[in-house]
């Protein structure tokens, strides 16, 4: 059996896609400290679409302080989902220097997972362990400093 010069291309441009993708995940995770309000969170930085993709997922559990922000480069309404997570979370969303909305103890899931989205834009997404924003008294409009 011969193959046809459409599928060497097909095979050939699905093989440059895995390989990029893979390369975005397996490089280094950035981290940036996440003032929010008195609250200070250690963030792994998601800035990449393959890092973005896979998030959280298939982890067991995030240490306490700790998250994951998400930089998508510009305002938009960035929906944020729960698929293959092992735990609940809050997600903040963030834009010009303070909190837009807050999605508290979203809960993991793992097919038919509904998307959560902000009601304003934002450029900025933070995932922290379920609760962290009632603890730490994080609501629409407290600031937040990226250092």
């Amino acid at each position: 059996m011969m193959i046809g010069p459409e599928l060497i291309i097909i095979i050939a441009l699905v093989l440059i896609v895995a390989v990029f993708f893979l390369k975005g995940i397996m490089q280094p995770a950035k981290r940036m400290e996440v003032k929010v309000g008195n609250a200070t969170v250690n963030a792994e930085v998601a800035d990449t679409l393959p890092k973005q993709i896979k998030g959280l997922m298939f982890r067991s559990s995030l240490p306490q302080n700790e998250g994951m922000l998400f930089d998508f480069g510009e305002e938009g309404y960035h929906e944020i989902w729960m698929m293959n997570m092992s735990f609940p979370i809050d997600i903040v969303w963030i834009n010009n220097g303070k909190v837009v909305d807050i999605k508290g103890d979203a809960q993991p899931c793992k097919i038919f997972c509904p998307s959560y989205g902000p009601k304003e834009p934002a450029r900025y997404v933070l995932e922290v362990n379920a609760n962290f924003t009632n603890k730490h008294g994080i609501k629409i409009g407290t600031k937040v400093e990226l250092r």
